[in-house]
């Protein structure tokens, strides 16, 4: 599953304790779903950063484990005092008793469009392992009419009783009489509701194109949501085959996981057809798929005969050409790196209107937002282009890693995420190569992962997973940046050669079957004859990362290096008395030969020191060549200062100028540097010429730019953005030029929309100027540099802008073209209009999942964006929280709405707000959240004097600043 993490591209077990005395009821008590016609349609959620001498210290970095010390403890002491420093207590669950099981379900769903229900009649040949009275499933939102069991070649049992358990989506049917071991056939007749929570059997709301408002039904079920559709054993670990039946009317489209093998009339009704597909592969219930609705689609064969086709809301089959293209040069390049060919007979793509994350991968029928596989040739950006790519590469991964091998458990998701979110790049980097895609990666996934893993309120990569609400907390950064990012470092450590052999091994060992990590570094481990396991595990079984601090004495012709590594937090050097230890895949780089690793470690101890060879008293060195340890690097002042030239000169890689600016930013975050010198090294940047580098840059200075909305000197660090970014601004210019590409698109968009931010003159008036002429249709403003000038006229414009904007907003046609407005309304200037962007955000015109979006915006686009965002979610937390009940999407409306505040009582108000108004699901972000409010906190009082200070005189005397 694909999370929507960035705004500008792109984020379990229940307690079965059945009491001696059950309240058996023949009346379909489920207290969460009394069935009954509703006409009206619901609300439902969707979601998805010169002058300066050549060479200068850096002061301030000498023996960076003991200063400080005093002002980390006491944060640690205030986040105590807040109660934020531990984690939430674990609700007790029980996974399903494993007496019963299924081998297939055979299921039949009638959904009805118009009164959004379903009637449902399942029968499921199942396993009695050990005799029992009764049958536990997994069950929630459903009311179960009629159940009964028939042993093989005996009388059929019928159920007494239905005892709902709904705080653990659970139902026990009871018999009256012992169901012996054996096989026999479960039947079950129950019906639902087609609700408007964007997870289950849910109704997902689209216009036609003569303008009528109709509904598709449509599936999401990861996590644990199959249990909304059909009563089943809803754990990963139990699979079975799936019959599926569809009784619909004869006018829509029915697809799912498996090709059509019937299609007939309905005996009741001449109007609804029926249609059969094929059996699946043994599989989890979490991976079926159902959709009934209206679409168009383009089609072709891979090379290796697979149909692979795109579904499109009718009349836009155009716009899944793009998809189309990547999917059918993705699934021959999987089945060669796997050498394991695609299982299944075809696969599907689909865009739903209403979805919540960014895609699914359901076998067979992937789900899609509109904005994750659509794109139109005419009106799509470069950005949107390339996050297709990368969603389609992320879904058709999972077909072999989570599909046909899947965990165990919720416990070992990341290694589904992980490895999708690893391989979707090297994917993408097979099938365009011009996008650079792994300096991106760096910029997209490994930063990003680190920010959130330096907290105190991080977590493992594997966690364990208890009750249903804990499973969407792990859908995080950690899950899927850091589980990349870590098996990007275990790719380069091993070697592709083996690597692969290596994941040959796993999937053909645990083919249709499930796996947990340890079974994964023992395939790696066979391959490539290397300590995987007791490498990796310093990886996966406990959280943070480490900071390499490294210093150098030049002995002769060689060089010594002294390395000692800790744990790297956000709060200062860590000082708790066990510092945690990595085994760390290091490498060291020179200027002899920027690009090559020079010498290759395994750094297995909390200090070591090494020689590397012929190395003259001149030439630099470096850790961490192209930036995939994942590690934070502390240099001396002086190997620092020997670096700092190949910046200015480029002689360093582009993923190594980034990783080494994103370090240093850190570092002064965390308090171990100071601001002001990070951003002398900012200025350093002006020959600047690589797209992912200057992203990088733009999302630290946004970073610092908002921590500075809250003082009186915030137009100043403005003036600092537009000296730093004008001279790409006046290289580019607004036009593209003969000979550009992808990444030059990419970079004009990124670089107009920070001047124009920022208010850099020129670039104001001709954003205003192209503006105008775009409304007016004299000259339509090419898809890249949409965002930029919207985001530049709202920023600096009236009520007037944002009216002609909402206009736009109603007449577009594409969802992208609607997102795309909706991510830079809340950069409008005005209180009055903020509030007017906030109701817009709750209105029929912004699709549910995209309302979080807006919010976060307006929260991004000002202070007072901020406080007016979160009191409108205070004020409306009923509406919100009901609207997304508990998904991911909460945490990522809560994140985006707080964590720019920078004042200690605020990370109060939050932890009390959600004491009294509940959001499970959302928990560990919300002490996240409040950790990071602290951290802004401590940083303003730190640096904000030394950063006014600086800015001032580089304003007094920009000639020598």
């Amino acid at each position: 599953m694909e999370l929507i993490y960035f705004l500008f591209m792109k984020n379990t077990g229940w307690v079965g304790n059945i009491l001696s005395t059950p309240h058996i009821s023949n009346s379909h008590s489920n207290s969460h779903f009394k069935l009954q016609k509703r006409v009206k349609a619901g609300i439902s959620w969707q979601q998805l950063p010169m002058d300066c001498s050549p060479t200068f210290c850096v002061p301030g970095l000498w023996n960076p484990f003991t200063i400080f010390c005093n002002r980390s403890s006491r944060r640690r002491r205030r986040l105590h005092s807040l109660g934020l420093a531990a984690m939430p207590e674990k609700r007790p669950f029980e996974r399903l008793p494993a007496d019963v099981s299924p081998i297939n379900y055979s299921l039949c769903l009638k959904p009805d469009l118009l009164d959004f229900t379903f009637e449902g009649k399942l029968e499921a040949a199942a396993q009695v392992r050990q005799a029992t009275n009764q049958i536990v499933m997994n069950c929630a939102d459903i009311d179960i009419i009629t159940a009964s069991y028939a042993p093989e070649g005996d009388e059929e049992i019928h159920a007494t009783g239905f005892n709902y358990q709904n705080e653990d989506e659970k139902v026990t049917l009871s018999f009256p009489s012992i169901l012996q071991t054996g096989t026999g056939t479960l039947k079950i007749d129950f019906v639902g509701e087609l609700n408007d929570k964007m997870k289950g059997f849910y109704r997902s709301k689209y216009t036609t194109p003569s303008g009528e408002v109709r509904y598709a039904a449509v599936t999401q079920f990861e996590a644990t949501d199959a249990r909304r559709a059909f009563p089943c054993w809803d754990e990963p670990a139990i699979k079975a085959t799936f019959d599926i039946s569809l009784i619909v009317p004869k006018d829509r489209v029915a697809l799912s996981n498996m090709n059509v093998i019937d299609r007939k009339p309905y005996p009741d009704d001449e109007n609804v057809v029926e249609v059969k597909f094929a059996r699946t592969p043994v599989m989890s219930t979490y991976l079926v798929a159902f959709v009934v609705g209206e679409y168009d689609f383009v089609e072709t064969r891979s090379k290796d005969g697979v149909c692979v086709r795109v579904y499109t809301p009718v009349g836009k089959a155009e716009q899944g050409k793009f998809a189309l293209e990547v999917a059918a040069k993705t699934l021959p390049f999987y089945k060669d790196y796997f050498n394991v060919p695609y299982p299944l007979p075809k696969i599907d793509l689909i865009a739903i209107a209403d979805f919540a994350a960014g895609a699914m991968e359901n076998w067979g029928l992937v789900t899609y937002r509109e904005t994750a596989l659509l794109i139109d040739p005419k009106n799509s950006c470069s950005s949107s282009r390339q996050w297709v790519a990368l969603v389609v590469g992320h879904e058709l991964a999972h077909q072999w890693f989570g599909n046909l091998v899947t965990m165990e458990w919720w416990t070992h998701l990341w290694l589904n995420e992980g490895f999708a979110s690893w391989i979707e790049y090297l994917c993408v980097d097979h099938c365009f190569p011009e996008y650079d895609i792994w300096t991106q990666f760096v910029s997209a996934d490994y930063t990003r992962a680190q920010e959130l893993d330096a907290l105190d309120n991080s977590h493992p990569i594997e966690v364990s997973v208890g009750h249903p609400s804990e499973v969407d907390e792990i859908f995080d950064a950690i899950s899927y940046s850091k589980g990349a990012s870590v098996i990007r470092m275990l790719h380069d450590y091993i070697g592709d050669k083996d690597f692969k052999k290596g994941m040959n091994m796993y999937l053909t060992k645990f083919q249709q079957k499930n796996a947990a990590t340890e079974d994964l570094w023992e395939s790696l481990e066979n391959a490539s004859g290397k300590p995987i396991a007791a490498v990796m595990n310093t990886w996966t079984k406990q959280m943070g990362f480490p900071l390499i601090y490294v210093e150098a004495e030049q002995v002769e012709d060689d060089r010594l290096l002294r390395l000692s590594q800790r744990k790297f937090c956000a709060s200062g050097p860590y000082v708790g008395e066990d510092c945690p230890q990595w085994m760390v895949p290091i490498t060291i780089s020179t200027s002899e030969d920027p690009n090559l690793a020079k010498l290759k470690i395994l750094m297995d101890k909390p200090e070591m020191s090494v020689v590397l060879k012929n190395v003259k008293p001149d030439q630099w060195v470096k850790l961490n060549l192209g930036t995939v340890g994942f590690y934070r690097t502390q240099y001396s002042s002086a190997m620092l200062e020997s670096l700092l030239p190949g910046i200015r000169d480029l002689s360093l890689p582009p993923v190594d100028r980034l990783g080494l600016q994103n370090d240093l930013f850190s570092l002064a975050r965390a308090g171990i540097i100071s601001t002001v010198e990070v951003l002398k090294v900012m200025e350093a940047f002006v020959n600047e010429p690589n797209y992912t580098v200057w992203s990088d840059l733009s999302c630290n200075l946004g970073i610092l730019s908002t921590l500075l909305s809250h003082t009186d000197f915030y137009e100043e660090i403005q003036e600092f953005v537009k000296d730093v970014f004008s001279p790409i601004g006046e290289r580019l210019g607004w036009d593209p030029k003969p000979g550009e590409g992808h990444l030059d698109a990419l970079l004009r968009g990124l670089v107009l929309g920070k001047l124009g931010k920022a208010g850099h003159k020129a670039t104001l008036e001709e954003a205003r100027r192209r503006f105008k002429d775009h409304v007016e249709g004299k000259q339509i403003l090419s898809a890249d540099l949409r965002s930029p000038v919207y985001l530049t006229v709202l920023k600096h414009g009236d009520g007037t802008t944002l009216d002609i904007m909402l206009k736009l907003h109603k007449q577009a046609d594409m969802q992208e073209e609607k997102n795309r407005i909706e991510r830079v309304l809340g950069a409008t200037p005005s209180p009055e209009l903020i509030q007017k962007v906030l109701t817009f955000a709750l209105s029929e015109e912004v699709r549910p999942q995209d309302t979080v979006s807006v919010i976060g915006g307006v929260a991004g686009g000002s202070k007072h964006g901020r406080k007016a965002a979160w009191k409108f979610i205070k004020d409306n937390w009923e509406e919100l929280y009901n609207r997304y009940q508990g998904g991911f999407l909460i945490s990522r409306l809560i994140k985006l709405s707080v964590e720019g505040f920078a004042v200690d009582k605020m990370a109060g108000e939050v932890k009390a707000f959600f004491e009294s108004h509940p959001a499970p699901s959302a928990e560990r972000t919300i002490q996240q959240c409040c950790e990071n409010i602290l951290l802004n906190a401590a940083w303003l009082k730190r640096d904000a004097e030394s950063i006014h200070q600086y800015l001032l005189q580089r304003k007094a005397s920009p000639a020598t600043a």
